[in-house]
């Protein structure tokens, strides 16, 4: 009798995902749809050699960049402070790659004008899974790259901004982005960092602490401070309306530090490969980024592009989960029968599936309005009263959606590979940990989620109304009988949206809408991807009927209104409870209760005499 051993008995077929774009119908697909044929047919070759590198030598540099960490060398052997910041060659070597590879600069060259921003986002989109976490860098170069194509000085284009957008490793240059500080992350109105003009440099010198800076070793970067005022004895403005943008060389022409020290590196939970610090300022010499005390408008390109890369890399994470799972789903045998056989399991995948290509819709919508507005006349009607305004309600919407379900989504592909998915040898606890960054980076759930309702209040509800409209125009041409109880249910989430902020946008409301608007973002989200697939489905299904003869086309087609279908079904009773079950006159009083009402009232009524609490005083207090 053989027994089975380490070497000997049964060993399971390695699920492998072989080259992602031509594995995943779901992006082909759209991608199919957003550009014309010819666009798609050039930039194809590109992002199957993307694939076939993050596959092969982005994978071997994202392990030793997570086997090698950064580390911070802040004194040398004669006690001299060095804050030296130690990485590993892989992300030295990423940075090459990125630039040679046109991460940013496909977006910048406009070689394909509006439908340049899709194909750089879809190469992104492939390109992560051999990153590592190079994607944060680049987010930020191009969130700067674009701050200072709009608001920056010709000096900065000519020194500055032709480097983020270069293809040559040898001139490329990354950009950090310093805006959290002590007092409030996201509240950037309680900023202590001050700006003070030099005259002798002809700069501006700031000083203050940052609490948290990603990509701590970018060339150069772009932060907040609140402005002295030359022309009135120093004097400051309070809250943000006193703050401005800057940009910085992060060292001088010596290479050493511009006036910055690097307190301490973050031991974070995730992202461990991604130098982040605190960072002391004391005398940054920088330059000012557009009009004085207009820091928080200047620097909102970057807040669009960044919260648009988070719903991209939540994406790409969703479209590895998926892939990996059926892949294994395919080769896993149990109980006499392959998992992608099993109900239940199947079931589940679907589920993932169905979240997969909601959020493809609605990042790539978003990414195709990025497009118009950076390539087209910001006058045209379309771009100037559609999708400027659009993007600006969709941004913090996709961000927060995306995020929250990709985190899940990466429990549920971890439950779908069993104890092995528990393993870290299949990388799926570091995805784990990594993806869960994009629910805080830029903005909580509860932060955007408040945005969302800035944007609604300040517009008078025109935002609120331009949304509608939208997803109204997606559903006009569906007039098909298959088409009907989703177009029905959509319609219905709209008049649920619309009249519950409507009902609570006063201010005697107003803590009752703030309660729910976490409820309202996704509702908003789940609507408009809903729409998105309607579309997506009806353009899928005209194809077919051209192309009759395709019997791939024709499947295609009937899983796009299986998809479509199945996510609007119900969607209105779901949306229902969403905004209802975070918000109503009792629940905000009654959370408050239960909450702090008894635990604080027990404290007034039995409040210790010393802070210390001993087991006599436990007693007493029950």
């Amino acid at each position: 009798m053989v027994f089975a051993s380490a070497d000997v008995g049964f060993k399971q077929d390695v699920p492998e995902v072989q080259n992602t774009f031509l594995e995943d119908p779901v992006m082909v697909s759209v991608l199919e749809r957003l550009l014309p044929s010819k666009v798609l047919q050039e930039i194809s070759p590109d992002l199957v050699q993307i694939c076939e590198w993050a596959n092969t030598e982005g994978a071997a540099l994202t392990e030793r960049m997570e086997a090698d960490q950064p580390k911070l060398r802040q004194y040398d052997s004669w006690c001299r402070r060095v804050d030296e910041l130690l990485v590993t060659e892989a992300w030295k070597k990423q940075k090459e790659i990125a630039a040679r590879e046109g991460v940013v600069a496909i977006a910048y060259e406009r070689k394909y004008g509006e439908y340049s921003r899709i194909y750089q986002m879809a190469k992104l989109m492939l390109w992560t899974s051999g990153a590592g976490l190079y994607s944060c860098p680049i987010a930020m170069t191009d969130g700067c790259a674009r701050v200072i194509e709009v608001n920056g000085t010709q000096e900065m284009k000519d020194q500055v901004y032709t480097r983020l957008t270069s293809r040559d490793p040898r001139v490329f240059i990354t950009s950090g982005q310093w805006m959290t500080e002590r007092p409030g992350g996201s509240d950037v109105g309680r900023t202590e960092t001050q700006a003070v003009w030099n005259p002798s440099l002809q700069a501006w010198s700031i000083s203050g602490f940052k609490w948290f800076s990603s990509a701590t070793d970018a060339d150069v970067a772009m932060l907040l401070a609140r402005t002295h005022d030359p022309a009135n004895a120093g004097a400051m403005r309070d809250g943000s309306k006193g703050l401005s943008l800057y940009l910085a060389n992060v060292r001088d022409e010596q290479g050493k530090l511009n006036g910055v020290r690097i307190h301490r590196l973050k031991d974070k939970v995730g992202t461990k490969a991604l130098p982040t610090a605190e960072l002391e300022l004391d005398g940054l010499v920088a330059q000012q980024v557009g009009a004085s005390y207009r820091g928080v408008k200047n620097i909102s390109p970057i807040l669009n592009i960044t919260r648009v890369y988070c719903g991209m890399g939540c994406t790409a994470a969703m479209q590895r989960f998926v892939l990996g799972a059926k892949e294994y789903a395919r080769r896993r045998e149990v109980f006499g029968n392959l998992l992608k056989n099993q109900p239940l399991h199947l079931a589940t995948l679907a589920n993932m599936e169905l979240q997969y290509r909601a959020t493809s819709q609605f990042t790539f919508f978003c990414v195709a309005m990025l497009g118009r507005i950076e390539s087209l006349d910001n006058n045209l009607p379309q771009v100037k009263d559609r999708d400027i305004p659009l993007l600006r309600l969709l941004t913090p919407i996709l961000k927060v959606w995306s995020a929250k379900h990709a985190f899940a989504m990466s429990q549920e592909a971890m439950e779908a590979f069993g104890g092995q998915g528990y393993m870290e040898e299949t990388g799926l606890g570091r995805a784990m940990r990594d993806v869960l960054v994009n629910t805080i980076w830029e903005g909580t759930t509860n932060v955007l989620s408040l945005d969302v309702l800035r944007v609604m209040a300040e517009t008078g509800g025109d935002a609120l109304e331009l949304f509608i409209e939208t997803v109204r125009g997606f559903l006009a041409p569906l007039k098909a009988p298959e088409w009907a109880q989703s177009a029905k249910s959509l319609e219905e989430c709209l008049v649920l949206i619309s009249s519950h902020f409507n009902k609570y946008a006063t201010l005697e409301t107003r803590a009752l809408l703030e309660a729910s608007a976490r409820g309202l973002t996704f509702a908003m989200a789940d609507t408009i991807a809903g729409a998105l697939m309607c579309q997506h489905a009806a353009w899928s299904a005209a194809k077919a009927k051209v192309n009759a003869s395709n019997n791939t086309i024709a499947i295609e087609a009937n899983v796009d209104l299986i998809s479509a279908q199945r996510w609007c079904e119900g969607l209105d009773r779901k949306i229902a409870f969403q905004i209802s079950a975070l918000g109503n006159e009792n629940k905000y009083e009654e959370d408050k209760q239960m909450l702090f009402g008894l635990a604080d009232a027990r404290t007034l009524h039995t409040a210790p005499a010393s802070s210390s609490v001993s087991p006599a005083g436990i007693n007493a207090r029950l």
